[in-house]
């Protein structure tokens, strides 16, 4: 094998190698930037670990809100299923209600509460923007109580 040959295969394999290395490092940032989306009855099935942030989505529990000292709120989210305690320190959205669907972010303590640092109101499943109402009437197709 001659010198210029030896040359290019060892460039070929430390490029080979830094891309290796590159994407790992990509990789490992994307993983430890994911958070899952998890349901009530997610929780209550699995042993998810205190401090490991993830979302949380559900419905209001009807009855369940109750503010605290300060901005402190306490209320419970659920799926028909399962039901997970939720305290929150902030202002809530002005669509946060009981039975709205919501969507928080934080950690789950050790006492199995979640504990929210940030909280997401939903759109009721029957919201359609107003462009799209008008449209599918223009065109006929519009039921009223719905599509």
């Amino acid at each position: 094998m001659t010198v210029k040959k030896k040359r290019r295969l060892a460039f070929a394999a430390a490029l080979v190698a830094v891309g290796a290395v590159l994407a790992v490092v990509v990789i490992y940032g994307l993983g430890q930037n994911t958070m899952y989306f998890r349901s009530p009855t997610d929780i209550a099935d699995q042993k998810i670990a205190p401090g490991v942030p993830f979302r949380l989505g559900g419905l209001v529990q009807q009855g369940s809100v109750a503010h605290g000292a300060g901005a402190g709120v306490r209320f419970a989210i659920t799926d028909g299923k399962s039901t997970v305690p939720v305290t929150f320190s902030g202002v809530l959205p002005a669509l946060f209600h009981e039975g709205q669907g919501v969507v928080t972010t934080g950690v789950l303590s050790a006492g199995g509460i979640f504990e929210a640092k940030e909280v997401l109101a939903k759109h009721d499943e029957k919201y359609m923007p107003p462009e799209v109402v008008d449209s599918l009437k223009r065109s006929g197709r519009w039921k009223e109580g719905g599509v």
